[in-house]
């Protein structure tokens, strides 16, 4: 299983994700590729088509970055949440200095700081990654 998103520059976008995400990295090129252009010229496949997709794995499910020819149109039905607050076991004012401290860690990475949120006694926030996918922390 893998989760998949559409883009524009998928190096890029799999770089932020890549420091964004505890336990996850760019997927290394195959065994006896020393870097992912080696092994795309050993194949064929022409230089303007190799920022065409990359995936990052790590702890979790594999994620896919797809170059697409159109832009992001609206709101995300699906969106990562990075559970920066730790949830309801954890106090309130730590949840919210935990995220604020994710936040502002995000945001030096590239991502865009949306809006602080809470309810039910857990505080998150929403952010935008480099091309405008909307994620919490």
């Amino acid at each position: 299983m893998q989760v998949v998103f559409d883009c524009a520059d998928p190096a890029t976008l799999a770089e932020f994700w890549a420091a964004a995400l505890p336990g996850y990295a760019v997927q290394p090129p195959p065994p006896g590729f020393d870097s992912w252009p080696d092994f795309l010229r050993a194949r064929g496949v022409p230089q303007e088509q190799w920022n065409s997709a990359s995936a990052l794995v790590g702890d979790g499910p594999r994620i896919f970055f797809q170059q697409v020819p159109e832009p992001k149109s609206g709101k995300n039905r699906l969106h990562l949440d990075l559970h920066a607050g730790g949830g309801p076991s954890v106090p309130y004012d730590e949840q919210v200095r935990r995220v604020q401290a994710e936040v502002a860690r995000l945001i030096a990475l590239g991502a865009t700081f949306v809006e602080q949120r809470e309810g039910l006694g857990i505080a998150w926030a929403v952010l935008t990654d480099p091309e405008g996918n909307e994620f919490c922390a």
